[in-house]
C-alpha cells in the first residue's frame, strides 16, 4: 500500500507535557532520571510518546534523546508509560488523542492490540510512528527499528563461535505479544541450523518480566544440568540468569547472549560471565524518530524506500543495525562510543 506523507502544518500553540514515568525495579539511578519526563514552552509541534513501561533499562535513555532532540527542533513532548499494561496505553493513547498532538510515538505493550485505537488517531490526522516495535496491522506512517532477524543471527553466531562443535542450550526469550522476540527467534534457529547446536529447554519473560528468568534457567539446569549457553532475551534476563548460574557456581562457565548494551552486561563481558551484547544505537534511533516526527508534523515527504509488511500492510521502515559487542569490542564500541563509561564498565565487581 503506497502512503503519501504530505500532511498540512496545523498552528498548535502548545504547552502540554504530562509526566507519567514508570517504575524501574530497584534502580535508584533510573528513578532519578525519571523525575525529567517533561518539556515547557511555546511550540507549534507536539509529539506523544507512549511507552511500554521503563522496567527495561534503554527505554529511559530512548526517551531522554528523543525529548532532548525534538526540543531541539522545537517540538514539545508528552510521555505516556503504560507499566506494562496494553489496556492503559490503550486509554493513553486516546489520551493523546483528546489532546490533540500531532504526532505520536508508541512503543506497543501488545502489537497486535493497537490497530483500532491508531486508526482512531488517523482519523483526526494524527500521525504514527510505531518505535522498535512493529503495531500489527494498524497501517502506521513509519516503522524504526533495528534488524531483528540479524539480532537473533548474530547472538546465534556468538555461539558457534564458542561452540564449535556444537551444544546444548537453554533460550529464555521475551513475550510473542512482542513482535521483536518473534524476529529475533527466527533469525536465531535458522542461524543454528546444521550447526550441532541444539535448543533442549524454551521458556518465557512474560510482559518482559526478567525476574521470571531466575527460577525458568533453575529449572532448565535441574532437568539440563550440563548445558553450554543460555540465550537471553535482553540484558535483564541476563542479569537474573547469571544470578541462577552463580548461585550453582556456573557463572563464567556457561555461555550468556544478550541484547541492549545494559551495564551490568557489559561489566559481565568483560568480567568474562557474559559472551555477547547485540547492541543498537539507542541515539540514532531515537535521534532518528524525533527528526521524522517533527517532519511529519511538518507536512513533509519522507524519503524511505524499505517497507515492512504489518499483516495487513506494507509500512515505511526505517531499518537500523545492531552491532554485537564482545570482550575484543567493548572499548570501541560501547566507551569510546560514549555508551557507558569505562570506569563503570571496569568495575571489578557487579552489584
Amino acid at each position: 500500500m503506497e502512503k503519501k506523507f504530505i500532511w498540512g502544518k496545523r498552528l498548535i500553540m502548545a504547552a502540554v507535557i504530562t509526566t507519567m514515568a514508570g517504575t524501574c525495579c530497584g534502580c535508584t539511578k533510573e528513578q532519578e532520571v525519571d523525575d525529567v519526563n517533561v518539556t515547557e514552552g511555546d511550540s507549534e509541534i507536539t509529539i506523544g510518546m507512549s511507552f511500554d513501561s521503563f522496567v527495561i533499562e534503554r527505554w529511559i535513555r530512548d526517551r531522554n534523546v528523543f525529548i532532548s532532540k525534538a526540543e531541539e527542533l522545537g517540538a514539545s513532548v508528552n510521555v505516556q508509560s503504560a507499566n506494562g499494561d496494553s489496556a492503559q496505553q490503550i486509554a493513553q493513547i486516546r489520551y493523546l488523542i483528546k489532546e490533540d498532538v500531532d504526532v505520536i510515538v508508541v512503543i506497543p505493550v501488545d502489537c497486535t492490540a493497537l490497530s483500532e485505537v491508531l486508526q482512531e488517531a488517523a482519523d483526526k490526522g494524527i500521525k504514527v510512528i510505531s518505535y522498535d516495535r512493529l503495531a500489527e496491522k494498524s497501517d502506521v506512517d513509519l516503522y524504526i527499528s533495528f534488524d531483528n532477524e540479524r539480532v537473533g543471527r548474530q547472538m546465534a553466531q556468538a555461539l558457534k563461535e564458542a561452540l564449535p562443535s556444537g551444544g546444548d542450550i537453554v533460550m529464555i526469550s521475551g513475550p510473542l505479544t512482542d513482535d521483536n522476540v518473534k524476529q529475533v527467534e527466527a533469525g536465531f534457529y535458522s542461524e543454528i541450523e546444521n550447526s550441532g547446536i541444539e535448543v533442549v529447554y524454551s521458556d518465557r519473560c512474560d510482559n518482559w518480566n526478567a525476574l521470571l528468568a531466575y527460577d525458568i534457567v533453575k529449572e532448565a539446569l535441574d532437568e539440563y544440568p550440563y548445558v553450554d549457553a543460555v540465550m537471553c532475551g535482553n540484558d535483564d534476563v541476563a542479569t537474573q540468569v547469571f544470578r541462577a548460574l552463580s548461585e550453582k557456581r556456573k557463572a563464567g562457565k556457561i555461555y550468556i547472549t544478550g541484547q541492549d548494551g545494559d551495564l551490568m552486561a557489559c561489566q559481565r563481558i568483560v568480567q568474562g560471565t557474559q559472551l555477547v551484547t547485540i547492541f543498537k544505537s539507542v541515539e540514532e534511533e531515537a535521534t532518528a524518530a524525533a527528526e521524522y516526527a517533527v517532519m511529519l508534523a511538518n507536512g513533509e515527504e519522507l524519503d524511505i524506500d524499505s517497507t515492512i509488511y504489518d499483516g495487513s500492510y506494507n509500512i515505511p521502515y526505517l531499518e537500523l543495525e545492531p552491532v554485537p559487542v564482545n570482550v575484543e569490542n567493548i572499548d570501541e564500541i560501547i566507551i569510546e562510543g560514549g555508551f557507558h563509561n569505562k570506569e563503570e564498565v571496569y568495575q571489578t565487581t557487579e552489584e
